[in-house]
């Protein structure tokens, strides 16, 4: 048994042809992200802390959806939300609604390990954020020129966009390019050597969503959950993953069927969810990592610590 890791940037129809352009600077986040998590795992931090830790820095990249690139609802704000959960107690935090909170998955784990409760949002997430002396900032912080125009573009499509997907074409709408119309949801899963597991997800939701919407990552069982068996973290359309109940069935699978972590994760994209849909990354127990989806791509990384690593799209 050895350390496993692994980290997405998002799911869904992404072009082969994505310029370099847009594809590189995600490429070189995921290097960087993952590199920061391995070093963190030789270092001896626990998956929560590593989850924790690499997540924060994906939420701090604006090419993805969560945190400082977070996309923004049919009002034009932004409502980010994130989970975490530690796999050999099960505890876990969630936050919904935020607007100001720099770090959406540390607010999260702060709900965890601070509050009686798992699941806190909106205004009373944001005013447990400033009671704890998170890292908050102006609003407009999160509200990006290239979220305005995917915005403005699904606006002008009358229809909400999942990560990556391209938007029906428009007449007099210039389209953002090559179908690059969504930035992804973050996650990371880990287990150290000694089989302790964790998983954490951040996401700013849909572009064009209603505001008060509430997506899978947030919702433990559903885009996010871990025991003593594996971590998830999901990323695609939430209302397909939600309804599925995907990281818990991977989880299920495992406990009640006796399935490997591949056997699971398989059974769950192939069968449980629509084609198109999902993309999820998980560990397992035994230091396995699988990272399948059924869209076009996935921006992904994992690593393991008899030196298999992996950094890919398609």
């Amino acid at each position: 048994m050895g350390w496993a890791i692994a980290l997405h940037g998002g799911a869904g129809d992404i072009p082969r042809d994505l310029p370099p352009e847009l594809r590189q600077p995600r490429e070189a986040c995921l290097h960087r992200c993952l590199q920061i998590g391995i070093d963190a795992l030789n270092s001896h931090k626990s998956p929560l802390d590593v989850v924790e830790l690499v997540v924060r820095e994906l939420e701090n990249d604006p090419h993805f959806n969560a945190g400082r690139g977070s996309v923004l609802t049919s009002n034009g704000t932004v409502e980010m939300e994130a989970c975490i959960m530690d796999g050999s107690t099960k505890k876990c935090g969630a936050v919904s609604g935020l607007t100001t909170v720099v770090n959406a998955v540390s607010l999260a784990r702060l709900v965890m390990e601070k509050t009686p409760h798992v699941y806190l949002a909106f205004e009373g997430a944001e005013a447990f954020a400033r009671e704890k002396g998170v890292e908050t900032v102006d609003s407009n912080h999160f509200i990006t020129p290239q979220n305005i125009e995917r915005l403005k573009q699904a606006k002008a499509a009358n229809r909400v966009q999942v990560d990556y997907t391209q938007p029906a074409p428009v007449v007099d709408v210039t389209p953002v390019p090559n179908g690059d119309s969504q930035i992804g949801t973050v996650g990371c899963v880990a287990v150290d050597s000694y089989g302790n597991l964790a998983a954490a997800t951040s996401t700013g939701g849909l572009v064009n969503k209603m505001v008060g919407r509430i997506g899978d990552t947030p919702l433990v069982g559903a885009g996010t959950y871990a025991n003593k068996l594996c971590a998830v973290s999901c990323t695609g359309k939430g209302e397909a993953i939600i309804r599925a109940t995907v990281a818990r069935d991977v989880a299920a699978l495992m406990e009640y069927k006796g399935l490997t972590l591949k056997e699971a994760t398989d059974y769950v994209i192939k069968e449980s969810t629509p084609e198109g849909t999902t993309g999820l990354i998980a560990v397992s127990v035994a230091g396995e990592v699988v990272t399948p989806f059924n869209t076009t791509g996935m921006f992904r990384a994992c690593a393991t610590q008899d030196g298999n690593r992996e950094v890919a799209i398609w």
